[in-house]
């Protein structure tokens, strides 16, 4: 049901709505452009060399080093950032693949699509994932995981998925397997296309349940 407001009331809130943003919200909102920029920014930088300097990002941005610094007190901290933006798009992507519909195996390697559809757009993930520590790694890997969790237990519990190892290494072994599949595209050693079906060989095998 719509609220009526009184003819004086509806005044009062057209004025509010109309005044002027205030010099904090106004600073609220540069800042908030700033930061995205140098996001940006960064990630511009990192596809073209991953271990580009805050120097380099700040030259990109259009901005000062301090200015960077200001945002993310130190290079280690804008990598994080850069993670976490990366981890929240990979698990929007994941979540439009509907995790619940369809036989898990299928639903596993739309997952490893996906995922790797993000390494491609994001080739330096590794080399970003060396520059932080060991426990931001975990956390910012956290969104996908719980994902893929979901996916094996539901695997395991229709019969599909290998049921006498736990969850929590199957992802292990999953994960590890993706970082290899990365790791060897890096060097040269395979193209795209074969680590893609190596990887979704190999993690169908590591899922697969014993046949009778």
């Amino acid at each position: 049901m719509a609220v009526k407001f009184s003819p004086r009331r509806r005044k009062v809130v057209a004025i509010i709505r109309a005044r002027p943003a205030t010099p904090r919200r106004r600073r609220r909102a540069d800042a908030e452009r700033s930061a995205a920029a140098i996001l940006e920014a960064a990630i511009d930088a990192l596809r073209d060399r991953p271990d580009a300097s805050v120097e380099e990002i700040a030259a990109r941005a259009g901005l000062t080093r301090q200015t960077v610094y200001a945002h993310y007190v130190s290079r280690e901290a804008l990598m994080v950032a850069v993670m976490e933006r990366v981890s929240k798009e990979v698990a929007r992507a994941i979540d439009a693949i509907a995790l619940n519909q369809g036989p898990a195996a299928e639903v596993i390697v739309r997952l490893l699509d996906v995922s790797w559809q993000a390494f491609e757009r994001y080739p330096f993930l590794p080399s970003v994932a060396a520059a932080v520590t060991p426990a931001e790694d975990r956390k910012r890997h956290a969104l996908i995981v719980d994902r893929l969790k979901r996916v094996i237990r539901r695997g395991q519990s229709t019969g599909e998925f290998e049921t006498a190892f736990p969850t929590t290494w199957l992802v292990a072994a999953i994960v590890a397997l993706g970082h290899a599949a990365g790791q060897e595209v890096g060097a040269g050693r395979l193209d795209g296309r074969t680590a893609t079906h190596a990887l979704r060989h190999a993690v169908l095998r590591l899922l697969a349940a014993p046949t009778a």
